[in-house]
Protein backbone atom coordinates (compact mmCIF):
# COMPACT_ATOMS: atom_id res chain seq x y z
CA UNK A 1 0.00 0.00 0.00
CA UNK A 2 0.88 3.50 -1.11
CA UNK A 3 0.78 6.20 1.32
CA UNK A 4 0.24 9.49 -0.44
CA UNK A 5 1.99 12.83 1.38
CA UNK A 6 -0.54 15.88 -0.39
CA UNK A 7 1.24 18.83 -0.43
CA UNK A 8 -0.84 22.29 -1.02
CA UNK A 9 1.30 24.44 -3.68
CA UNK A 10 -1.38 27.36 -4.30
CA UNK A 11 1.84 29.49 -3.69
CA UNK A 12 3.02 28.05 -7.22
CA UNK A 13 -0.06 28.25 -9.04
CA UNK A 14 -1.05 32.06 -8.03
CA UNK A 15 1.84 33.45 -5.77
CA UNK A 16 1.19 35.97 -3.56
CA UNK A 17 4.80 36.21 -1.87
CA UNK A 18 7.87 35.69 -3.84
CA UNK A 19 9.24 34.30 -0.88
CA UNK A 20 6.76 31.82 0.24
CA UNK A 21 6.61 30.30 -3.97
CA UNK A 22 10.04 29.88 -3.48
CA UNK A 23 10.06 27.58 -0.37
CA UNK A 24 7.07 25.78 -1.66
CA UNK A 25 8.89 25.01 -4.80
CA UNK A 26 11.79 23.82 -3.13
CA UNK A 27 10.21 22.11 -0.09
CA UNK A 28 7.94 20.10 -2.55
CA UNK A 29 11.28 18.95 -4.38
CA UNK A 30 13.07 17.70 -1.25
CA UNK A 31 9.74 16.01 -0.28
CA UNK A 32 9.92 14.43 -3.17
CA UNK A 33 13.47 12.84 -3.12
CA UNK A 34 13.30 12.25 0.74
CA UNK A 35 10.18 10.39 0.11
CA UNK A 36 10.43 6.96 2.32
CA UNK A 37 10.25 3.64 0.34
CA UNK A 38 5.85 2.87 -0.25
CA UNK A 39 5.78 6.80 -0.06
CA UNK A 40 5.08 9.33 -2.81
CA UNK A 41 4.00 13.07 -3.01
CA UNK A 42 1.05 14.46 -4.60
CA UNK A 43 0.27 18.06 -5.21
CA UNK A 44 -3.12 19.87 -4.22
CA UNK A 45 -3.64 23.41 -5.93
CA UNK A 46 -6.47 25.69 -5.91
CA UNK A 47 -8.56 26.03 -9.90
CA UNK A 48 -6.46 27.68 -12.20
CA UNK A 49 -5.72 26.84 -15.83
CA UNK A 50 -2.92 24.80 -17.91
CA UNK A 51 -0.24 27.71 -17.85
CA UNK A 52 -0.69 28.36 -14.22
CA UNK A 53 -0.23 24.88 -13.86
CA UNK A 54 3.01 23.88 -16.30
CA UNK A 55 5.67 24.53 -12.57
CA UNK A 56 3.45 22.02 -10.68
CA UNK A 57 3.26 19.98 -13.08
CA UNK A 58 6.60 19.56 -14.10
CA UNK A 59 7.90 18.81 -10.42
CA UNK A 60 9.84 15.31 -11.34
CA UNK A 61 8.73 12.39 -9.43
CA UNK A 62 5.28 14.61 -8.46
CA UNK A 63 2.74 11.37 -8.07
CA UNK A 64 -0.09 13.84 -9.39
CA UNK A 65 -1.81 16.95 -9.24
CA UNK A 66 -5.59 17.63 -7.46
CA UNK A 67 -7.28 20.65 -8.08
CA UNK A 68 -9.65 22.36 -6.08
CA UNK A 69 -13.01 23.38 -7.95
CA UNK A 70 -12.27 27.13 -6.27
CA UNK A 71 -10.01 29.39 -7.46
CA UNK A 72 -7.58 30.61 -5.36
CA UNK A 73 -9.05 34.52 -4.09
CA UNK A 74 -12.49 32.40 -3.32
CA UNK A 75 -10.47 29.54 -1.81
CA UNK A 76 -8.66 31.85 0.57
CA UNK A 77 -12.41 33.16 1.92
CA UNK A 78 -13.69 29.99 1.67
CA UNK A 79 -10.47 28.33 3.97
CA UNK A 80 -10.63 31.14 6.62
CA UNK A 81 -14.53 30.41 7.21
CA UNK A 82 -13.89 26.30 7.55
CA UNK A 83 -15.97 26.09 4.33
CA UNK A 84 -15.66 23.05 1.99
CA UNK A 85 -12.68 23.88 -0.37
CA UNK A 86 -12.08 20.75 -1.74
CA UNK A 87 -8.78 20.65 -0.49
CA UNK A 88 -9.32 18.29 2.47
CA UNK A 89 -8.47 14.67 3.17
CA UNK A 90 -5.71 12.33 3.91
CA UNK A 91 -1.89 13.44 4.83
CA UNK A 92 -1.80 17.21 4.13
CA UNK A 93 0.82 19.07 4.38
CA UNK A 94 1.28 22.94 3.84
CA UNK A 95 4.32 25.17 3.59
CA UNK A 96 2.09 28.12 4.30
CA UNK A 97 -1.10 28.64 6.56
CA UNK A 98 -3.28 28.07 3.56
CA UNK A 99 -4.90 24.84 4.29
CA UNK A 100 -8.48 23.08 5.08
CA UNK A 101 -7.94 23.50 9.17
CA UNK A 102 -11.39 21.59 9.75
CA UNK A 103 -12.13 18.89 11.92
CA UNK A 104 -10.75 15.13 10.72
CA UNK A 105 -10.15 11.78 12.76
CA UNK A 106 -6.24 10.87 12.71
CA UNK A 107 -6.73 8.38 14.18
CA UNK A 108 -9.22 6.01 12.30
CA UNK A 109 -8.63 7.34 8.95
CA UNK A 110 -5.31 8.49 9.00
CA UNK A 111 -5.58 12.06 8.48
CA UNK A 112 -3.41 14.51 9.16
CA UNK A 113 -2.77 18.55 8.38
CA UNK A 114 0.46 20.84 8.83
CA UNK A 115 0.74 24.09 8.32
CA UNK A 116 3.82 26.06 8.24
CA UNK A 117 4.29 30.06 9.75
CA UNK A 118 7.22 31.89 8.20
CA UNK A 119 6.46 35.46 9.67
CA UNK A 120 4.57 36.60 13.12
CA UNK A 121 4.75 39.65 12.02
CA UNK A 122 0.43 39.83 11.75
CA UNK A 123 -0.04 38.84 15.52
CA UNK A 124 3.12 40.55 16.76
CA UNK A 125 2.79 44.09 14.86
CA UNK A 126 -0.16 43.79 13.31
CA UNK A 127 0.12 48.11 12.58
CA UNK A 128 2.67 46.64 9.46
CA UNK A 129 0.20 44.67 7.99
CA UNK A 130 -3.15 45.49 5.75
CA UNK A 131 -6.53 45.02 6.97
CA UNK A 132 -7.32 42.44 5.03
CA UNK A 133 -4.25 39.95 5.63
CA UNK A 134 -4.44 40.79 9.22
CA UNK A 135 -8.33 39.21 9.63
CA UNK A 136 -7.22 36.39 7.43
CA UNK A 137 -4.18 35.19 9.35
CA UNK A 138 -5.96 35.46 12.59
CA UNK A 139 -8.61 33.42 11.30
CA UNK A 140 -6.39 31.23 10.14
CA UNK A 141 -4.35 30.71 13.03
CA UNK A 142 -7.68 30.36 15.11
CA UNK A 143 -8.39 27.68 13.25
CA UNK A 144 -4.69 26.26 13.46
CA UNK A 145 -5.38 26.23 17.00
CA UNK A 146 -8.70 24.24 16.88
CA UNK A 147 -7.72 21.68 14.16
CA UNK A 148 -3.99 21.36 13.14
CA UNK A 149 -2.11 18.32 13.99
CA UNK A 150 1.12 20.32 14.03
CA UNK A 151 2.13 23.70 13.06
CA UNK A 152 5.61 24.52 11.69
CA UNK A 153 8.33 27.75 12.48
CA UNK A 154 11.55 27.70 11.23
CA UNK A 155 12.52 29.11 14.46
CA UNK A 156 13.10 28.57 17.93
CA UNK A 157 12.49 32.08 18.95
CA UNK A 158 9.74 31.92 17.01
CA UNK A 159 8.00 28.79 18.46
CA UNK A 160 8.25 30.12 21.88
CA UNK A 161 6.45 33.87 20.81
CA UNK A 162 3.94 31.40 19.24
CA UNK A 163 3.42 29.55 22.02
CA UNK A 164 3.23 32.44 23.77
CA UNK A 165 0.49 33.53 22.30
CA UNK A 166 -1.65 30.31 21.16
CA UNK A 167 -2.71 26.92 22.77
CA UNK A 168 -0.62 25.15 20.03
CA UNK A 169 2.39 24.75 22.70
CA UNK A 170 2.94 20.90 22.17
CA UNK A 171 1.97 20.79 18.73
CA UNK A 172 4.64 23.86 17.02
CA UNK A 173 7.93 21.97 15.61
CA UNK A 174 11.03 23.73 14.60
CA UNK A 175 12.13 23.14 10.48
CA UNK A 176 14.05 26.06 9.03
CA UNK A 177 13.87 26.91 5.24
CA UNK A 178 16.64 27.60 3.38
CA UNK A 179 17.82 29.26 0.13
CA UNK A 180 16.99 28.63 -3.03
CA UNK A 181 18.69 24.78 -4.55
CA UNK A 182 21.82 26.47 -6.59
CA UNK A 183 21.65 29.66 -5.58
CA UNK A 184 25.01 31.08 -6.31
CA UNK A 185 26.62 33.55 -8.00
CA UNK A 186 25.58 34.10 -11.88
CA UNK A 187 28.21 33.79 -14.92
CA UNK A 188 27.00 37.17 -15.93
CA UNK A 189 26.84 38.97 -12.57
CA UNK A 190 29.42 41.96 -12.93
CA UNK A 191 26.56 42.60 -16.45
CA UNK A 192 23.31 41.87 -13.79
CA UNK A 193 24.51 44.66 -11.60
CA UNK A 194 25.72 47.16 -14.36
CA UNK A 195 22.18 47.18 -15.64
CA UNK A 196 20.15 47.41 -12.20
CA UNK A 197 22.84 50.80 -11.29
CA UNK A 198 24.71 48.52 -8.36
CA UNK A 199 28.29 49.64 -7.41
CA UNK A 200 30.74 47.13 -6.58
CA UNK A 201 31.21 46.49 -2.74
CA UNK A 202 28.04 48.36 -2.06
CA UNK A 203 26.34 48.27 1.63
CA UNK A 204 22.84 46.74 1.04
CA UNK A 205 20.16 46.98 3.44
CA UNK A 206 17.34 44.23 3.42
CA UNK A 207 14.44 46.37 4.41
CA UNK A 208 12.18 43.89 4.08
CA UNK A 209 9.40 44.26 7.03
CA UNK A 210 11.43 47.81 7.99
CA UNK A 211 9.23 50.80 7.90
CA UNK A 212 10.78 54.39 5.71
CA UNK A 213 11.27 56.21 8.99
CA UNK A 214 14.01 53.53 9.96
CA UNK A 215 15.84 52.93 6.48
CA UNK A 216 16.17 56.63 6.74
CA UNK A 217 17.85 56.82 10.03
CA UNK A 218 19.96 53.65 9.16
CA UNK A 219 20.89 55.56 5.56
CA UNK A 220 21.68 58.90 7.34
CA UNK A 221 23.80 56.53 9.99
CA UNK A 222 25.35 55.02 6.92
CA UNK A 223 26.44 58.26 5.53
CA UNK A 224 27.97 59.64 8.20
CA UNK A 225 30.23 56.03 9.54
CA UNK A 226 31.02 55.08 5.94
CA UNK A 227 30.66 57.93 4.25
CA UNK A 228 32.21 56.36 0.82
CA UNK A 229 30.47 53.29 0.83
CA UNK A 230 27.41 53.19 -1.49
CA UNK A 231 24.07 51.83 -0.46
CA UNK A 232 21.69 49.53 -2.09
CA UNK A 233 18.39 48.75 -0.38
CA UNK A 234 16.41 45.78 -1.05
CA UNK A 235 12.62 46.18 -0.95
CA UNK A 236 10.62 48.89 -1.00
CA UNK A 237 9.87 51.13 -3.47
CA UNK A 238 10.56 54.35 -3.25
CA UNK A 239 8.87 58.05 -4.71
CA UNK A 240 10.08 61.12 -5.04
CA UNK A 241 9.55 62.22 -1.68
CA UNK A 242 11.54 59.16 0.10
CA UNK A 243 14.46 59.75 2.04
CA UNK A 244 16.16 56.91 0.46
CA UNK A 245 16.29 59.38 -2.85
CA UNK A 246 20.46 58.90 -2.70
CA UNK A 247 20.78 55.19 -2.64
CA UNK A 248 19.73 52.38 -5.05
CA UNK A 249 16.75 50.83 -4.21
CA UNK A 250 15.86 46.80 -5.79
CA UNK A 251 11.90 46.76 -5.40
CA UNK A 252 11.91 42.81 -6.31
CA UNK A 253 14.68 41.86 -7.90
CA UNK A 254 14.46 38.32 -9.36
CA UNK A 255 16.79 35.15 -7.86
CA UNK A 256 19.87 35.84 -9.98
CA UNK A 257 19.55 39.60 -10.04
CA UNK A 258 19.73 39.38 -5.63
CA UNK A 259 22.58 36.99 -6.09
CA UNK A 260 24.81 39.12 -8.18
CA UNK A 261 23.74 41.92 -5.96
CA UNK A 262 24.06 40.53 -2.52
CA UNK A 263 27.83 38.13 -3.42
CA UNK A 264 29.42 41.94 -4.81
CA UNK A 265 28.09 43.77 -1.33
CA UNK A 266 30.82 44.67 1.29
CA UNK A 267 28.33 44.04 4.20
CA UNK A 268 24.61 43.15 4.16
CA UNK A 269 22.73 44.83 6.82
CA UNK A 270 19.42 43.27 8.72
CA UNK A 271 17.17 46.21 10.62
CA UNK A 272 14.59 44.09 11.09
CA UNK A 273 13.63 43.19 14.51
CA UNK A 274 9.97 41.60 14.08
CA UNK A 275 9.90 37.45 14.46
CA UNK A 276 10.32 36.81 11.09
CA UNK A 277 12.29 34.52 8.67
CA UNK A 278 14.91 36.57 6.84
CA UNK A 279 15.35 34.71 3.55
CA UNK A 280 17.46 37.63 2.46
CA UNK A 281 19.89 37.05 5.61
CA UNK A 282 19.97 33.36 4.83
CA UNK A 283 20.88 34.05 0.86
CA UNK A 284 23.81 36.41 2.39
CA UNK A 285 25.22 34.09 4.43
CA UNK A 286 24.74 31.33 1.77
CA UNK A 287 27.21 33.29 -0.32
CA UNK A 288 29.49 34.35 2.35
CA UNK A 289 28.82 38.24 2.79
CA UNK A 290 29.60 39.76 5.88
CA UNK A 291 26.24 40.25 7.88
CA UNK A 292 25.35 42.58 10.76
CA UNK A 293 21.39 42.72 12.11
CA UNK A 294 19.78 44.39 14.50
CA UNK A 295 19.22 42.75 18.02
CA UNK A 296 16.32 40.42 18.45
CA UNK A 297 15.84 36.85 19.56
CA UNK A 298 15.38 36.02 15.63
CA UNK A 299 17.95 37.37 14.39
CA UNK A 300 20.38 35.81 17.13
CA UNK A 301 19.38 32.45 16.70
CA UNK A 302 19.27 32.89 12.53
CA UNK A 303 22.33 34.65 12.51
CA UNK A 304 24.06 32.85 15.16
CA UNK A 305 27.94 32.89 15.04
CA UNK A 306 27.78 33.70 11.33
CA UNK A 307 27.46 37.88 11.57
CA UNK A 308 27.28 40.84 14.11
CA UNK A 309 23.77 41.10 16.35
CA UNK A 310 23.87 44.55 17.06
CA UNK A 311 21.99 46.44 19.75
CA UNK A 312 21.74 50.16 19.55
CA UNK A 313 19.47 51.09 16.39
CA UNK A 314 20.73 52.74 13.52
CA UNK A 315 23.89 54.54 14.89
CA UNK A 316 25.60 51.18 16.30
CA UNK A 317 24.59 48.98 12.89
CA UNK A 318 26.64 52.01 11.10
CA UNK A 319 29.23 51.95 13.16
CA UNK A 320 29.65 47.80 13.23
CA UNK A 321 29.41 47.86 9.36
CA UNK A 322 32.43 50.99 9.28
CA UNK A 323 34.31 48.30 11.53
CA UNK A 324 34.18 45.55 8.62
CA UNK A 325 34.70 47.91 5.80
CA UNK A 326 37.98 49.85 7.75
CA UNK A 327 39.71 46.25 8.19
CA UNK A 328 40.54 43.68 5.27
CA UNK A 329 41.36 41.36 8.36
CA UNK A 330 37.92 42.00 9.77
CA UNK A 331 35.75 41.36 6.88
CA UNK A 332 37.60 37.95 5.61
CA UNK A 333 36.83 36.60 9.24
CA UNK A 334 33.12 37.72 8.77
CA UNK A 335 33.20 36.47 4.99
CA UNK A 336 34.16 33.02 6.44
CA UNK A 337 31.94 32.71 9.39
CA UNK A 338 28.23 33.76 7.06
CA UNK A 339 30.09 31.09 4.98
CA UNK A 340 29.92 28.26 7.28
CA UNK A 341 26.85 29.28 8.87
CA UNK A 342 25.07 29.30 5.34
CA UNK A 343 26.11 25.85 4.85
CA UNK A 344 23.78 24.82 7.80
CA UNK A 345 20.65 25.32 5.83
CA UNK A 346 19.58 22.52 3.47
CA UNK A 347 16.14 21.66 1.64
CA UNK A 348 16.95 18.33 2.00
CA UNK A 349 17.56 17.91 5.52
CA UNK A 350 13.95 20.17 5.89
CA UNK A 351 11.90 17.42 3.59
CA UNK A 352 13.54 14.61 5.83
CA UNK A 353 12.00 16.00 9.15
CA UNK A 354 8.65 16.40 7.24
CA UNK A 355 8.26 13.25 6.99
CA UNK A 356 9.58 12.14 10.13
CA UNK A 357 7.37 14.45 11.68
CA UNK A 358 4.31 13.02 9.76
CA UNK A 359 5.44 9.94 10.80
CA UNK A 360 5.82 11.00 14.28
CA UNK A 361 2.02 12.13 14.17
Amino acid sequence: MTTTLRVVLDQMVAPTDPDLAMASRELARALIAAAPRGCEVSAVVPAAGDGALAEVRALDGLAGVESSPIPRRELSTALSLGLPSGLGGGMLHSPTLFAPLVRHDRVHNHEQTVVTIWDLTPWTHPERVSKASLAWHRAMLKRAEKHADAVIVPLHAMADELAERTKLRGRIRVIAGAAPEGFAVPRDAVGRRRTLGVPEGAVVVDAAGVSMGVLGELVAALGREVPDAPVVVLGPSTNGDSPLDSVVALSAPETADRAAVLASASVVVVPRATPAYGWRTLEALVLGTPTVAAASAVNREFVGDGGAVVDGGADALAASVAGLVSSDANHTRAATLAADRGRGFSWRESGDRVWQLHADL
